[in-house]
């Protein structure tokens, strides 16, 4: 008997009508302008807010993907409601989207806890959790005429050195070309409601301010160093919830490279859900972006 994850979010953040999230997330694809590449896209960095908000982004990223050679998707997403210190995986078996069901693949699941680096995550944790569950349409939209697996991994409060370590963990699976990465991330969240009101004047109205400082970020993860990346956290405090699946994403690829693989990152697309012009205004960024491996 499948143990299945319900789509807990579905009818509030995104259609529960499968033909109504169907029509908007091809609406979406279709208006989408991705540069071709012969390089084959091996993870991608999405936003996990309402589909009204990002979904015109995610469709950045989700074009770009050959859904004929991919076999098993990694989905890393932040906690946003249970603390760890680790990463946690699913204690379920499957999980249900409007658009269809994917199977957890159990198989790398037992490889990743025998590292005694990841636990597992209550069902209640997981079926709060919107960071995995808003890739899941895509998911299954982008993949229905694959048998794909999942792996969903939640990534906890974890500090630089674990982004190493599960780094390590994970980066023979990115070497594997029937695998993908789906990195789950938002960028700045700006406002008294976030605590965060970074603002340079300099830069123009505050919403310029905030692109600058996203940008400023962007640019550094396209340079896929990962203590660049941790230093601009540390002078900027950007709030960026999907820092640390961002981080391990960064290790991945620093490992592969040590062993003469190369990727490139680039973003593609970036939105704000408004444009903040005072203090009692607020916003969340969106970003999507590409990594592909050389040759």
């Amino acid at each position: 008997m499948p143990r299945i994850r319900r789509a807990t979010h579905a009818g509030s953040w995104y259609d529960a009508s499968a033909e109504a999230l169907r029509e908007k997330i091809d609406g979406w694809l279709d208006a989408a302008v991705v540069s071709s590449t012969e390089d084959p896209v091996r993870a991608i960095i999405a936003p996990h807010a309402g589909h009204r908000y990002c979904g015109h982004i995610m469709a950045h990223a989700y074009k770009a993907l050959d859904s004929t050679r991919i076999k098993r998707v990694f989905l890393l997403g932040p906690s946003h409601h249970v603390y760890s210190p680790h990463c946690l995986l699913s204690g379920l078996s499957t999980y249900s989207t409007p658009l269809g069901d994917i199977r957890i693949d159990q198989e790398v699941y037992e490889e990743l806890l025998a590292t005694g680096h990841f636990k597992t995550m209550p069902r209640a944790a997981d079926e709060a959790e919107h960071s995995l569950e808003l890739q899941m349409p895509f998911i299954a939209h982008v993949f229905r005429d694959t048998r794909v697996t999942l792996v969903p991994i939640m990534v906890g409060a974890i500090t630089y050195e674990s982004e190493a370590k599960y780094g390590a963990a994970l980066a023979p699976y990115l070497d594997d070309p029937g695998n993908m990465f789906v990195i789950s991330s938002d960028f700045c969240h700006w406002g008294q409601r976030f605590q965060f009101t970074f603002f340079d004047e300099h830069k123009g109205p505050i919403h310029k301010s905030v692109e600058w400082l996203d940008r400023e970020g962007m640019d550094i993860i396209e340079s896929g160093i990962p203590s660049d990346f941790r230093h601009y956290l540390e002078k900027y405090n950007n709030t960026i919830c999907g820092r640390h699946p961002i981080g391990i994403l960064l290790q991945m690829l620093h490992r592969s490279e040590a062993v003469g693989k190369k990727y490139g990152i680039k973003f593609n697309a970036y939105d704000q859900s408004s444009r903040c012009t005072s203090f009692t205004d607020s916003s969340v960024s969106y970003a999507s972006a590409l990594v592909t491996q050389d040759g």
